[in-house]
């Protein structure tokens, strides 16, 4: 790129956060039933990315989604964490709480969020 003689390239830039503004997803009705922000919006969005399977859909970047199949129960922690910290609007995950027995287990958590902490209660792991 060649600039006119006391031209000065402006490099400052101001970052802007995006908004997480997105369509509510309605799990009972399996429908679509307005739009969701904030808090609420972080909150489905770690629902999607723990119910995603990691790698199983051509649409999804091989970093969305968690890897829940073939996984030890002292890997949960693990896996959970590197799932959702994929998500910049959120910056940790915390006080895991797993229970359960056999092939099934429920997990507790603590996600750390721009909008504040959510509580999240997973089953099916």
């Amino acid at each position: 790129m060649i600039l006119p003689k006391g031209a000065v390239l402006d490099t400052a830039s101001e970052e802007v956060l995006q908004t997480s503004r997105t369509y509510h997803l309605n799990q009972e009705r399996g429908r679509i039933t307005g739009i969701v922000d904030g808090q609420d919006a972080v909150k489905q969005a770690i629902y999607k990315i723990l119910n995603t399977e990691r790698f199983a859909h051509f649409i999804y970047s091989g970093s969305y989604g968690s890897e829940k199949s073939g996984i030890f129960r002292n890997d949960y922690e693990r896996c959970i964490r590197e799932a959702l910290l994929q998500d910049e609007r959120i910056s940790a995950v915390q006080d895991f709480e797993i229970t359960g027995s056999g092939d099934e287990a429920a997990v507790r958590f603590t996600a750390l969020t721009i909008y504040g902490s959510v509580s999240i209660e997973k089953g099916g792991f």
